[in-house]
């Protein structure tokens, strides 16, 4: 990992109340703010040493403010497609190709695989996120341990996924 990325590792778990909050002000609800939060986490990973980052704060709020706005702005482009409104008759099938169909089973497959590989604790955390809904801080009160502890294992759960997917391709 580089060092601008470790130092933003670090800022971010340091900041990531704040983080949340100012991304649930753009996105407008907390659940879309952790997942936001996240992403950020991912993308925070992604930085290079060069060139060097002098204000590594502002560059972490600014990082944020834009992946809400991109959040913010691809849920008002779904909501406007796909807002209730008269079927016309000539819509196409939208059923899924068999192809795609099968390449679908397949990733299903992948990330299924790749979550038995997760430890116990890891794949709790991750189900009680993404398939009950929790949030980390809900999480974390269930399970007696604390949020940020909470934010690594879905972050650790979310990387070793995309790792196994990005494997396969």
């Amino acid at each position: 990992m580089t060092t601008n990325a470790v130092a933003l590792t670090r800022l971010l778990l340091a900041e990531r109340a704040s983080l949340v909050r100012l991304v649930q002000r753009i996105v407008g609800s907390v659940p879309a703010a952790e997942d936001v939060t996240q992403s950020l986490w991912f993308r925070v990973q992604q930085v290079e040493d060069d060139p060097p980052i002098s204000n590594k704060r502002a560059y972490l709020f600014r990082l944020a403010t834009n992946l809400a706005v991109d959040r913010a702005k691809a849920e008002r482009r779904h909501d406007a497609l796909f807002e209730d409104g008269p079927l016309s008759e000539d819509v196409a099938d939208e059923s899924p190709l068999a192809e795609r169909m099968l390449l679908d089973r397949e990733a299903l497959g992948l990330v299924q695989s790749a979550v038995r590989e997760l430890s116990p604790r890891c794949r709790t955390i991750l189900h009680m996120r993404r398939v009950e809904g929790l949030t980390a801080s809900e999480i974390a009160s269930r399970l007696g341990i604390s949020r940020q502890m909470v934010t690594r294992y879905i972050a650790q759960a979310m990387a070793h996924c995309l790792d196994r997917l990005d494997t396969d391709e």
